[in-house]
This record gives structure tokens, sequence and C-alpha cells, in this order.
């Protein structure tokens, strides 16, 4: 009987898998200031106010806030676990999800990831080019859609081509972090001037209810899920990793959440860019806003790079990277965008679920790809489609519960009970050389 082939190579002994293989020590070089930089640039975007802006006039502003206060600690806290582990062991988010569900399954989400990332991805190049028109508009004169997507596009495919931790180090940490810290200052003394309590105050309208507003706010780090430990596993220590996560994502997320609330109650039913522009100072705040956003769509390409290198370890992240951002900007150009909440809440109901399978499987002392070699782990398919079926039923049928926390805690204690009693809860295949 043959030994099945080892997960750090493709069919040939030649080709490394880097995504399923831990980072060596030696080039672990990120530090807590290095994350608390990455993550706080990464939480913030015109994305997120514009998610914020979503919860008003629906709810009050204090129960906005309130909604933005509990799922950005729920959902960052699940975000920085993640990171946790992916610096303790070293692999990829890839790597997290393939130990989980064993080599051949873990090839459905780990593929569904790539294509969503390939989505935030056209998302942010939209963002960009929609930025950059405005701005041009207001200030000289109107640029063709097409040329200003090609030049986002374009502008991702260069970072693509550089070293991720070179890029967190020299760009984010000393200019990028900085750049969305002088908008955001600006942007929230400009529209809290014009602020008066009875705009908070008010009561909501109805037609989203509280839990389902929490969903919207965890949608928000849940989708950094698959990516998280892409960039923790070059972390030099794990509770950097997971401090530097938490922080900083936090801060930003809960940040452009509040600021986004604040703008729809001042100026309800307006446009999120037309409405920056008006304010003194708009187009240079709206311009570094939209420096810094790059790094999200660089990060949304570069993951996706390092999930598709799982899949197919013949192509590099390097190669993978800028073939991903072109595909990007071709679907920016061709593709309408529309449904920004509706694909959020999509996202939840594949990835919660799924990353309670895989805090389920990993716990706090994480298993590298090598621990197990199993081509289907069924007790980690079958938490997952049982968490993907709760989300969707509250989701239709008790949106007032929230999807996100029950789907989590489903597909998390299904996972811990089915593996304890399960006389075989490795998988079909069971260990190394087994049958």
């Amino acid at each position: 009987m043959s030994t099945p082939a080892s997960p750090l190579s493709s069919h040939t002994a030649r080709v490394v898998n880097e995504s399923l293989r831990p980072v060596p020590s030696d080039q672990r070089k990120l530090g807590f200031s290095d994350y608390l930089a990455l993550w706080g640039s990464l939480g913030v975007g015109l994305l997120v106010m514009q998610a914020g802006a979503l919860l008003i006039p629906a709810l009050s502003g204090v129960a906005a806030i309130g909604a933005v206060a509990v799922g950005t600690i729920g959902g960052t806290l699940l975000l920085a676990w993640v990171g946790y582990l992916g610096s303790a062991s070293g692999v990829s988010s890839a790597g997290l999800i393939w130990s989980a569900l064993g080599r051949r399954f873990a090839v459905l989400p780990i593929a569904l990831n790539v294509l969503q990332l390939l989505g935030w991805a056209v998302f942010e190049i939209v963002v960009l080019r929609d930025g950059l028109g405005a701005i041009a508009k207001q200030q000289f004169h109107a640029i063709p859609s097409p040329w200003l997507t090609v030049l986002a596009g374009a502008v991702l495919f260069g970072l693509l081509s550089l070293s991720m931790v070179g890029i967190v180090r020299r760009f984010i940490r000393r200019i990028g972090l900085w750049l969305m810290l002088a908008a955001l200052v600006w942007l929230t003394i400009r529209f809290a001037h014009d602020a008066q309590p009875a705009l908070l105050t008010q009561p909501g309208k109805g037609g989203l209810a509280f839990a389902a507003a929490i969903d919207l706010v965890i949608a928000m780090p849940i989708s950094w899920l698959p990516l998280v430990a892409d960039y923790t596993r070059y972390g030099r220590s794990p509770r950097a990793a997971f401090g530097g996560t938490l922080v900083g994502y936090g801060f930003a997320n809960a940040w452009c959440f509040v600021l986004g609330i604040l703008i729809a109650a001042l100026h309800p039913g307006n446009e999120l860019m037309p409405t920056i522009l008006q304010a003194s100072f708009g187009a240079l705040a709206l311009a570094l806003i939209l420096i810094d956003e790059t790094d999200n769509g660089y990060s949304d390409l570069y993951s996706a790079a390092v999930s598709s290198h799982s899949l197919v370890p013949k192509w590099s992240v390097r190669v993978w990277g800028p073939v991903l951002a072109i595909v990007a900007t071709g679907l920016a150009v061709w593709l309408p965008i529309q449904n920004y909440q509706d694909f959020l809440y999509l996202l939840g109901s594949v990835f919660v679920p799924l990353f309670g399978v895989v805090i389920a499987h990993h716990g706090l002392r994480p298993r590298t790809p090598d621990s197990t070699h199993v081509a289907l782990s069924w007790v980690g398919a079958l938490a997952w489609v049982v968490g993907i079926v709760v989300y969707q039923y509250v989701t239709r049928f008790q949106p007032q519960w929230g999807a996100s926390l029950p789907a989590l805690a489903v597909s998390f204690v299904l996972y811990r009970v089915l593996v304890r009693w399960s006389p075989n809860p490795v998988g079909i295949e069971g260990e190394r050389g087994a049958a």
C-alpha cells in the first residue's frame, strides 16, 4: 500500500508548496508594532464606512454604536485568535484549513476563499476607481472610468511583485498608517463639529434588527479570517501577532464604522464619497484614504495568491499575485458591482462556520499540515456544512437572532463533540500510511 504524498510538495519533489510549509524562524521578522500598523491600516477603508452608513436610519445612533462595539469586539477576537494560530504554527490560512478538513476536501473552501478574495479585490478596485474619479471631476475634469480602473489595477499589479514583509515594514508602518490617521482625524473633527446630540438619539425607523446589525459589523473582521494567518505566520511571537492584530484592527474598524454612522446621520440618503468631498479639505482627506486603501486590495490579492499556490504549487505566490490582479481588474471593468450588504452576509454564511471548525480543531496549540494525512475529515466537513445551514436558516427565518454567533457556536461545538465520540475522528484515511 503506497504512502500518501506529503503536503509540502506537489506531485514532484522539486516543487515546494510554500503555503503549507511552516515559515522558517529566520524569516519571521514581524513584531507587535508591525501588526498594529498592518491591521490598523487594513481596518480602515471606505467600504467599512459604507457598512457603517447602512446601520442608519434603521437603528438609532445609540443602538448602531452599540452594535459596532459588540460586533467589533467579537469579530476582532476571532480574527486575533486565528492570527495567533498562524503565528504559532508558521503556516498560512490554507494550511490551517487543510489540517482541519483534510487535504482533498480542503480544496473546496480554499477555492471558495480565492473567489471571495477576488470579489473583495474587485470591490477595492472599484472604490479606488470611483474615489479617484470623484476627486478628478471636482478638482480638474472627468476621467473615463475604464482608465481609472486599469490604473488602480496596475498599482496593485506592481505592489504584488514586491516582498510582502517589505511592504508591511516600509510602506504601511512608516507611511500608510500615518496617512490613514491624518485623514480619519480630520474627517472626525470636521463631521463631529456639525453633529448634534439629537441626531444620534433619534429612534430608528426599523428594517434592521439589532442582532442583524451586529452580524453586519462582525462580517468585516470575519472577512479577514481567511487571510490573517498568511501574515501572522511571519510573526516573531504569537502573542505579539495576537495583540497587534486585536488592538490595530479593533480600533480602526470601530472608528470607521462610527464615522460612517456619523456621516449618514448628518447627511441621510447621500452617497459617502460626494459627502466627504463637500467637506473642507475633503479631496485631500479622500486622497489620503485612497492611498491607504491600496493595501486592502493588495492584501486581498496577496492572500488569494497564497491560497492559489496551495492548490497549484507549480506557480509561485509571486506569479499568482500579478495574474490575479489582471483578473480582478478585468472583472472590475466588465461586471456591475451591487448588493454590497448581501455580499457580506454571503461571506459570513461560508466562513464563519468554517473557522468555527478551524478554531475547534486547532484550539490553542495549532497542528501543522504534517500532523495528519487524511483525504477527508468527515467530522470537520459535517460541522462546517451544519454551520452553513444554521447560518442560512437564522438569516431567513429568525433574522432577529443574528446568524454569525449561532453558526460559529454550532460548528465549534459539533466538531468538538463528534471528535470526542467518534471511534475514528481523524478522517477517512487515518494516519500516515493507513489504508
